[in-house]
């Protein structure tokens, strides 16, 4: 019957199909020397296909595995818990673990989007309260709000030679224009019953602008923040990648460079986590502060 059942056992099922399918179709039979001569063996070997084993008998070369085709999920398992493994050692200046490149990615997030939120919001409530201002400066607003964050990088890194704080204000340009935009329609539509009842208790600016203009205006704000924060995920990771700054995106990058398809394929797998982690997290904290009427 539609609409029975458990929701996660079905998930569960659904991983399991898609594990054994990929193993399936990844999987490839073991070397067969049966019908070759011991010089084609040896050409072989030579040329890196197979390599010999302790008890002489010869297997698939597992470094040229790695680059023929898609890798399976046990590779992909054994590089994660390889990785996982050295969550935080550093071997190098470009050789971090993954815990450090999870924390840099998120701090470099964190700190750009938090920026472009209070300046967005700022920003939005002034326009918000003024019309003539909202229609002198909303045409720049519809031109830039529509202009990848990645484009800006060029000029932000010219300008301020740091591949770090390019990254951030990265973020801050993919987080700024959604939330802006949100504020200043909320803002703007804001029931002018609550205006005169604020006027009529005589409330000070300040007063009128927390009991009033931003609980009103919560749940678009809210929504505007959402939609920033979806941006400034998607544009963090190809921004680390172009960059060559360390963080989940380098990760990805530096596994292609090295043609470790399972580092790629758990890069991926990577980033998909801390998108859900992050993403779960917001909606904890939008959810606690959005004003319901």
């Amino acid at each position: 019957m539609v609409g029975k059942g458990n929701p996660w056992v079905i998930s569960g099922f659904l991983l399991v199909v898609f594990l054994l399918a990929w193993h399936l179709f990844t999987l490839r039979p073991s070397f067969d020397p049966r019908g070759m001569t011991e010089e084609q063996l040896q050409l072989m070997e030579f040329n890196g296909d197979i390599v010999r084993t302790e008890d002489g008998s010869y297997v698939w070369n597992p470094e040229k595995e790695k680059v023929k085709g898609v890798p399976g999920p046990l590779a992909v398992l054994n590089k994660a818990l390889t990785e996982l493994g050295e969550a935080f050692v550093k071997k190098g200046t470009n050789d971090h673990g993954i815990g450090y490149l999870v924390l840099y990615t998120v701090s470099r997030f964190a700190g750009g989007f938090l920026a472009a939120s209070v300046a967005a919001i700022v920003l939005g409530v002034v326009l918000g309260l003024n019309r003539v201002l909202f229609q002198a400066i909303n045409p720049y607003i519809q031109i830039l709000k529509p202009i990848s964050p990645l484009a800006w990088m060029p000029l932000l890194l010219y300008t301020v030679k740091d591949p770090k704080w390019t990254a951030v204000l990265v973020v801050f340009m993919a987080s700024l224009w959604p939330t802006l935009a949100t504020t200043a329609f909320g803002v703007n539509s804001l029931k002018k019953e609550y205006l005169h009842v604020a006027a009529i208790l005589q409330l000070s600016w300040f007063k009128r602008l927390f009991k009033v203009i931003l609980p009103g205006a919560a749940p678009t704000i809210v929504n505007g923040l959402r939609i920033s924060f979806g941006s400034a995920l998607v544009a963090v990771v190809p921004a680390e990648m172009l960059l060559g700054e360390l963080g989940v995106g380098y990760l990805s990058w530096i596994e292609w460079n090295n043609l470790d398809i399972a580092g790629v394929i758990f890069a991926i797998l990577v980033v998909g986590v801390v998108g859900v982690i992050l993403d779960s997290g917001f909606n904890k904290l939008a959810g606690s502060v959005t004003y319901q009427e």
